[in-house]
C-alpha cells in the first residue's frame, strides 16, 4: 500500500493538518519502549507538568546525540507522542525515511528556500494538539562544562504565534552513554571519552518544570527583541532546572557558540597577520637605507591590505535561522 493511501504523506504535499500513521507509532512504541527501559536506568522528576492533551512545546537541553531517545522515551510516559523537527538529512536513508515520515516527524531544511516550511509544519503540527519538541540550541552545547548555549528563536516565535506552552525540561546523563564528538576539548566535555558506552548502565535524569511564564510578550510584534527576551527565558528556566539535576550552581551568564566561534576567528586572523606585519616593517627598514626607498615603500605598501582580512563572523541571518534541528 503506497504512503498516500496509509496517510503518510509530508503535510505539504496533502491537506492542511499535521498527518501520521498511527500503525507506525505502535510500532515504534512495540520496539523501543522495552528497549529502552532495559538499556537505561532513571530519574524522572516533574512529568505531571507535560499537559496529557493539545498542542504544547516541549523545550529541552541538549547535550548528547543519544539525549533524543530518553527524551522521547519521558515524554512518552508522560502521556504524549513526541514529534521532532529533525534534519532533513535524516530523511534521505530510505527505511529511516519512512519511520520518521511515518510517525509524523518534521523536516528542517536548513540553509535553503524549504526551510520555512518547517516552520509552517510545525504550526500546523501545534494546532493539530501534537508534543512538539524542541532544542533551542540548535544544536548539543559547545560548553565546556555542558550548560545550555543560548537559544534560538524558534520555540519562542512558536509558542507566541500559536499560543502553545512551552513546558522546559532538562537532562542529564546521556553524555556519558554517548559524548559529543564535536564536543569542546576541554572541561567536563574534554574529559568524556568519545564512543557509546553502555556499559555500565547510564542513568537517564529527566526534569520538566511548569510551563514558562511568556504572558508579558502576548501581543507585541514578533519582532527581534521580542524573540530574543522570550527565548532568553525559556533558556534560563532549562538552565535552573539543569542546575537542579545536577546539583550545582548554573554559570551566570549562558555560553554564546557564535561569540565565541567569532573570537577563535578574529585571533586566528591576528596571528595569521603578525608574521606579514613583520615582513612589511623589514621591508619599511631596508627601504629608508636605500637609494630607491619609495619604490621599496610603494610595493610594501601594496602588500599590506593582502594580508589583512581577519575572517568576519557569519551573517547575522544565517545566525537566526529558524528553526533549527535536532542533530540525531
Amino acid at each position: 500500500m503506497s504512503g498516500a493511501k496509509k496517510g503518510v504523506a509530508p503535510s505539504q504535499e496533502g491537506p492542511p493538518g499535521h498527518r501520521h500513521s498511527p500503525g507506525w507509532r505502535t510500532l515504534t512504541i512495540i520496539i523501543l519502549r522495552p528497549l529502552l527501559f532495559g538499556l537505561l536506568r532513571r530519574d524522572w522528576r516533574g512529568r505531571g507538568n507535560v499537559p496529557r492533551k493539545g498542542g504544547v512545546i516541549i523545550a529541552a537541553n541538549h547535550i548528547s546525540e543519544a539525549d533524543p531517545l530518553a527524551l522521547a522515551h519521558f515524554v512518552y510516559e508522560s502521556g504524549r507522542y513526541p514529534v521532532y523537527l529533525a534534519k532533513s538529512t535524516l530523511f534521505d536513508v530510505r527505511f529511516l525515511r519512512a519511520v520518521l515520515r511515518g510517525t509524523g516527524q518534521i523536516p528542517v531544511y536548513r540553509d535553503s528556500a524549504d526551510a520555512s516550511l518547517a516552520l509552517r509544519d510545525a504550526e500546523k503540527a501545534l494546532l493539530d494538539g501534537e508534543c512538539l519538541m524542541f532544542y533551542p540550541e540548535g544544536s548539543c552545547t559547545r560548553d565546556p562544562e555542558l550548560w545550555p548555549m543560548t537559544g534560538q528563536t524558534g520555540a519562542a516565535r512558536m509558542a507566541l504565534k500559536t499560543g502553545a506552552k512551552v513546558v522546559p525540561v532538562a537532562s542529564w546523563g546521556a553524555h556519558e552513554l554517548m559524548p559529543y564528538k564535536k564536543g569542546e576539548q576541554k572541561g567536563l566535555a574534554g574529559s568524556l571519552k568519545k564512543g557509546v558506552h553502555p556499559l555500565p548502565r547510564k542513568k537517564m535524569r529527566v526534569i520538566a518544570g511548569p510551563p514558562v511564564d511568556l504572558s508579558r510578550y502576548a501581543g507585541l510584534p514578533l519582532d527581534r527583541d521580542t524573540l530574543r527576551a522570550a527565548t532568553d527565558d525559556i533558556m534560563a528556566a532549562i538552565t535552573g532546572l539543569l542546575g537542579e539535576l545536577r546539583g550545582e550552581e548554573p554559570p551566570a551568564e549562558p555560553f554564546d557558540h557564535h561569540k565565541v566561534l567569532e573570537e577563535r576567528r578574529r585571533a586566528a586572523a591576528a596571528e595569521a597577520a603578525e608574521p606579514a606585519a613583520g615582513a612589511v616593517t623589514d621591508v619599511a627598514a631596508e627601504a629608508v637605507a636605500d637609494t630607491a626607498a619609495e619604490a621599496v615603500a610603494d610595493t610594501a605598501r601594496g602588500a599590506v591590505p593582502e594580508q589583512a582580512g581577519p575572517a568576519g563572523p557569519e551573517s547575522a541571518g544565517r545566525r537566526e535561522a529558524e528553526p533549527k534541528a535536532a542533530d540525531s
